[in-house]
């Protein structure tokens, strides 16, 4: 990489350390989502509250999807080196009060500081590898950056489960002070401070309005089938604001100076396509991520341990493909296909899983997951890299953060529509063979009563529940192969950053359709 030319936030010399300092930055944040997952249970048995456990991961998730396209527009204003340092003092404070939690509440709020900080680290990472290479180069550099969030994963929650047994839950917390102190340390010196003495127009009501939409939503979705009924009248605010917020945010965002989303980015084609298909991915990932253990918990009878580590064929087909995907994108400077041949094994992926039996070999779904996985891994990649090749310079943040912002809501959206099908699913199935208490038939006390008849009725009850989330998932991952021969290619081009707009010089006419 000594021919490569950083732009004005990099220093010259120091290329290699500006990416290792994104890796790093990266993977703090994306293991900050992951960690606490598997010792919720310790933690609310230390502070109580378990009606609200799952809060402790929305709160972070809502956080770091609500901050995403702020710090992006941020960064492009004043430079990502100061807004990776902001990103990592808000995660640092959020974890040093997350160690000191005395009850749940606390800890919820502390994780959602921690959510802003770390949503922001994600987007200001993944945008400075605009700021310091070509866009054909970047192609690689954004595969084993998705390869990371695979990474991320499957280690947080094992990583998490050792740091409980050894010590004590408030160390998953205290871990992240050493570590980002060194990347604060390694930003200083990969990136320079931006020394320009133009005066800036922060769009405060374009902030405030995407961030009470996008809150709204993920709420609603959280909250709806679970807290409340879907169409319980306290419930129905929620979407009822976003939508008001959002018109807000369309005529905000006509009228700002420097929008913190600008509306003509809707109008490129490269951002529209590859924001659609994330969006419609995220909601097959998460989805599959959310219902495997369970159904290798309760059908298969694996541990804790195993049904998480089950997981692991699904985040080596992402990591893989993610990374073999950035290599072909960076030799070849193409990538319209591989979206489209990636999806196509998702929607396979998934059609295999709406096969499940109660009796299916294990190493059999180990296969359909690692089919699921390399479906998922090209689409993380090839969508920055094709947002970042098709967009001015200048909204190189606020695009690179559209793509986190995008995938989030989807999985968000994904398994709460997902969750409220298989909800409905199985309450019709137990119900037909007379257990209507649905979900509570399913304890490990209840099925160890019940005589052995009954117990494999409930299996494949809870399995039947299961067919239609992957039937769902798959006709999503149709839509998105479908969306992929939409994408216009535009070749990757060997200009440094330095050299002016981080594309080709007639990227924009091609891209904005």
């Amino acid at each position: 990489m000594s021919h490569l030319e950083p732009a004005a936030d990099a220093n010259p010399t120091n290329v290699k350390l500006v990416l290792g300092a994104v890796v790093a930055t990266l993977l703090v944040a994306s293991l900050g989502q992951t960690i606490i997952s598997t010792a919720l249970p310790i933690i609310v048995g230390d502070l109580g509250g378990i009606e609200h456990i799952s809060w402790a991961i929305t709160g972070y998730l809502l956080a770091a999807t609500v901050s995403a396209p702020v710090f992006g527009k941020l960064g492009d204003m004043y430079g990502r080196k100061v807004m990776l340092q902001a990103g990592i003092a808000i995660f640092l404070v959020g974890s040093i009060i997350a160690a000191m939690s005395v009850n749940l509440a606390m800890l919820v709020f502390c994780r959602f500081i921690q959510g802003i900080g770390g949503g922001g680290l994600i987007v200001t990472a993944m945008a400075a590898v605009g700021d310091v290479l070509s866009p054909r180069e970047r192609g690689k550099v954004q595969g084993y950056l998705g390869a990371v969030f695979g990474v991320s994963t499957v280690v947080g929650p094992l990583l998490g489960g050792l740091i409980v047994e050894m010590l004590n839950w408030r160390w998953l917390f205290l871990v992240n002070i050493p570590v980002g102190l060194v990347a604060f340390a390694v930003i200083a010196v990969a990136f320079e401070t931006r020394t320009r003495g133009v005066k800036r127009s922060i769009d405060f009501a374009g902030a405030i309005l995407l961030t009470t939409a996008l809150s709204a939503l993920v709420i609603y979705t959280s909250i709806g089938g679970t807290i409340l009924p879907w169409l319980a009248p306290e419930a129905l605010i929620l979407p009822v604001v976003g939508v008001l917020a959002l018109v807000g945010f369309i005529f905000a965002e006509r009228r700002a100076a420097e929008p913190i989303l600008p509306l003509s980015l809707f109008r490129n084609n490269a951002f529209r396509v590859s924001n659609g298909v994330g969006f419609i991915v995220g909601t097959a990932m998460f989805g599959t991520i959310t219902y495997m253990p369970s159904y290798l918990l309760i059908v298969q009878g694996f541990g804790p341990t195993q049904a998480g580590l089950a997981l692991l064929p699904m985040m080596i087909g992402l990591m893989g493909s993610s990374m073999l995907s950035g290599i072909f994108i960076s030799r070849t400077g193409r990538y319209k296909h591989l979206p489209i041949v990636s999806t196509a094994i998702l929607v396979v992926g998934a059609l295999l899983l709406s096969t499940l039996a109660v009796d299916t070999p294990f190493l059999l779904v180990m296969f359909y997951m690692l089919l699921v996985g390399i479906g998922i891994g090209p689409v993380m990649s090839v969508g920055v890299t094709a947002i970042q090749n098709a967009v001015p310079h200048t909204v190189l943040g606020v695009a690179t953060a559209s793509a986190q912002m995008f995938r989030q809501i989807g999985g968000s959206l994904g398994v709460a529509i997902l969750g409220a099908i298989f909800a409905n699913r199985l309450a019709y199935e137990t119900l037909a063979i007379g257990h209507p208490e649905g979900t509570a038939g399913f304890a490990a006390e209840a099925l160890a009563a019940m005589p052995a008849g009954e117990q494999a009725a409930m299996m494949q009850a809870y399995v039947s529940a299961l067919h239609p989330i992957y039937l769902v998932a798959a006709g999503a991952a149709v839509v998105a192969f479908i969306l992929s021969w939409f994408l216009v290619e535009i070749p990757l081009s060997d200009r440094q950053p330095g050299q002016g707009r981080s594309g080709p010089a007639k990227a924009e006419p091609q891209a904005a359709e």
